[in-house]
């Protein structure tokens, strides 16, 4: 009885690194979608802001069920923060139309738009939701600089997530002590 909250935190640990690595591997797939069509690319990256913004919701859930966290006031703040990660992508979009930037551009500026989200949004909720982020910014870099990008951002992520697994693995072990 007394190893439930142990448990049940271990178990919400697990699962938000579910979230994390599964957010990885979209962000692989928007990569990809994104070098082989950049309209398809924008769209995606769009998407992934609709998809972002509740999973990071869904983690700040899970840490209050355990009353780290005030669920309600961390919520109107995440709302605010994507609605407006929304509105200033929505400007991009604007640019994009009004041929100011072409549709790669506006993918690669809306990736980057992404990246700041998230990163700002782990700050507030988790540390590997800012991992994510940064990985989100350097992809962007990577596309605009590397010709073998997708090669390099797998590379990245296998890395990124072989490193947050040995983490975890070593926090178990530490608390075991």
């Amino acid at each position: 009885m007394e190893n439930e909250p142990l448990v049940e935190h271990r178990r919400r640990v697990k699962f938000e690194e579910g979230i994390f690595i599964l957010l990885l591997l979209f962000s692989l797939l928007g990569i990809s979608i994104t070098h082989f069509s950049p309209e398809d690319g924008y769209g995606y990256w769009l998407m992934m802001v609709l998809v972002f913004g509740p999973l990071a919701v869904l983690v700040t859930w899970l840490q209050a069920k355990n009353g780290a966290k005030d669920f309600g006031a961390i919520l109107k703040e995440q709302t605010l923060h994507w609605l407006s990660t929304l509105i200033v992508i929505g400007g991009v979009f604007m640019l994009e139309q009004a041929h100011r930037i072409d549709q790669f551009g506006a993918s690669l500026v809306i990736l980057l738009i992404l990246s700041l989200a998230t990163i700002l949004d782990g700050i507030r909720i988790g540390w590997q939701l800012s991992v994510v982020g940064f990985f989100l910014g350097a992809c962007a870099i990577i596309i605009a600089f590397t010709e073998e990008f997708m090669l390099v951002a797998g590379l990245l992520a296998a890395v990124i997530i072989t490193c947050t697994i040995l983490w975890e693995i070593w926090m178990h072990k530490r608390s075991r002590r």
